[in-house]
């Protein structure tokens, strides 16, 4: 199978183009820099040139596969605190796959967050609908509610942890406490987000694509529930900082999201696709210490 994939060369696209392959699938990277494209040329990926605002050509990356999976997000918006700028050119870039999927019966891999679930006072399951008006949920809906395309969406927790994760919220906890020198939890810190490996979530897109049903809503989840007061009381070990209660706006650009209290289970995913997860866990990769090496 020929798959096009945003966010190739990033965080997760890096462990899932060699998945892919490695699978026996083609793969074919969107690359916006120079850079992006010796990563996935060096990974055995072919090559695209281009960025999320170039919608003609995603619609011929489209045209030309198999498959699409849409890892790509613009963060550097979302994290300069426009994510409704962000969501926007998320949509804008779903419809342009799904106008020339329309009616082929390919697959179509988005991607959502766990965090969207917030305020349930409840594990969330694969059953939960988010409403349009909420985060990411247009672009969502639009996958899995799409005619004539094998649309799929993978839920990713806030914690996708690994050596490949230098960007990421557990980064930038960390270098928030290091800045600051306090390792701070919202409130009590019991609030929990849910947590998966790098590899695992690789391995579930790759499942997703090969045979996903179509409307499927996968939970990309090692972990149901870690609390961010377990987090911080590692990160202030490791950092030899203090832990303790902080407001919200101790995590600048976290703040609207690190009291969020979002469980979720995968059993679900599980059962349908024969996902297993097998990598370490997330407070056993922030003991490793790698995440403290990174500056």
């Amino acid at each position: 199978m020929k798959v096009f994939v945003t966010g190739a060369s990033g965080h997760i696209g890096s462990a899932l183009v060699p998945e892919l392959l490695h699978a026996g699938h083609e793969v074919v990277g969107l690359a916006r820099s120079d850079a992006s494209a010796t990563k996935l040329t060096d990974l055995g990926a072919k090559v695209q040139r281009g960025d999320l605002d170039d919608l003609d050509g995603l619609r011929k990356g489209a045209a030309e596969a198999d498959a699409v999976i849409h890892l790509a997000f613009k963060h550097e918006e979302m994290f300069a605190g426009n994510y409704a700028g962000a969501s926007a050119a998320d949509i804008a870039v779903v419809r342009a796959f799904l106008d020339e999927l329309s009616g082929t019966g390919k697959a179509l891999i988005g991607t959502g967050g766990t965090l969207s679930y917030s305020g349930l006072g409840r594990v969330a399951t694969e059953e939960e609908r988010v409403p349009d008006d909420h985060s990411r949920g247009t672009a969502r809906n639009l996958v899995i509610d799409a005619q004539d395309v094998r649309g799929a969406v993978v839920v990713l927790p806030p914690t996708v942890h690994s050596e490949l994760d230098t960007a990421g919220f557990i980064p930038l906890l960390v270098r928030i406490a290091r800045d600051t020198g306090v390792s701070g939890y919202p409130g009590d810190g019991t609030n929990r987000w849910s947590a998966v490996h790098t590899l695992d979530a690789a391995r579930l897109y790759r499942l997703a694509v090969e045979k996903a049903p179509a409307g499927s809503v996968l939970h990309a989840v090692a972990e149901e529930a870690v609390t961010l007061k377990e987090i911080a009381e590692v990160i202030g070990r490791r950092l030899e900082v203090p832990v303790q209660s902080v407001p919200a706006e101790h995590f600048g650009p976290l703040a609207n999201m690190v009291a969020r209290d979002a469980p979720t289970s995968s059993a679900r995913t599980k059962a349908l696709l024969g996902w297993e997860t097998k990598e370490p866990g997330l407070l056993e990769d922030l003991e490793s210490g790698f995440y403290f090496d990174q500056r």
